[in-house]
């Protein structure tokens, strides 16, 4: 597998990787999450032309998507219940689907993200993404604590630093 940014000529798959998570969502007990539009269109190609959307490819297939950046998370600024491992910078992956087309892509998704912020990565998902806190867990993450995003929603908070074992 590799990673590589995510082109305009990519969007009609990524929307079609999205359409697929979201029904793994809801097949897997996670309907709300996500709904039946998230991620919007719009916030699909802002996301490919600030150059921070990212595909997993493997032999020429598209096994998933995830948007990644080494920032500042406004929603990440206030944390309830936990705190941070730490106030290092860190890199920040958000809207991740590997719709299991192959089995370990979201961690290899995870691991590319990881080496290119240092071992220092920050991720929050729905309570109810139950595969998703399984995938994190398998991975080192910690539990964290629960932070609000702009609109109020919920979602529980991660963190990984350092490198692997081994």
């Amino acid at each position: 597998m590799e990673i590589r940014k995510t082109t305009m000529a990519d969007l009609g798959r990524a929307m079609e990787l999205y359409a697929m998570a979201r029904q793994f969502m809801k097949d897997h007990g996670n309907p709300t999450q996500w709904g039946d539009r998230h991620p919007p269109k719009e916030q699909v190609m802002e996301d490919i032309q600030s150059g921070r959307s990212y595909l997993c490819v493997e032999d020429g297939q598209v096994l998933g998507i995830f948007y990644f950046s080494v920032e500042q998370e406004p929603d990440y600024a206030r944390i309830y219940e936990g705190a941070w491992i730490n106030e290092e910078p860190y890199g920040v992956m958000h809207r991740v689907a590997a719709p299991g087309i192959r089995k370990g892509t979201a961690s290899f998704c995870v691991g590319w993200c990881l080496e290119q912020c240092g071992y220092n990565l920050r991720i929050d998902t729905h309570r109810d993404n139950i595969p998703m806190q399984k995938m994190l867990e398998k991975n080192g993450f910690q539990y964290c604590g629960i932070i609000h995003l702009k609109n109020g929603d919920e979602r529980l908070a991660f963190q990984r630093t350092g490198m692997p074992k081994g």
